[in-house]
C-alpha cells in the first residue's frame, strides 16, 4: 500500500505530498474507483422472549395508589 498504487495519485487527483499512504488511499483498480469494504451487519438471535420491564397494569396501579 503506497501512493504509487493509489487511485487518486495515478489519476492526478491527489493534492497531498506524502511518502506513505494516507487515510483516503484507494487501490487503483481496472474497474475504477471502488468504495472501501464495510463490516457486515448480522442480526443476532433474539434470546429474550419477555420484556425486561413493563408498565404496571391498571389493577396494579390502582392497588399501589388506591
Amino acid at each position: 500500500m503506497s501512493c504509487e498504487d493509489c487511485f487518486f495519485a495515478r489519476n492526478g487527483l491527489c493534492a497531498l505530498n506524502l511518502d506513505e499512504a494516507c487515510p483516503t488511499y484507494r487501490p487503483d483498480h481496472p474497474d475504477g474507483l471502488r468504495p472501501p469494504s464495510q463490516m457486515r451487519f448480522v442480526f443476532r438471535q433474539e434470546r429474550r422472549r419477555q420484556a425486561a420491564w413493563a408498565f404496571p397494569s391498571a389493577e396494579e396501579q390502582a392497588a399501589l395508589h388506591g
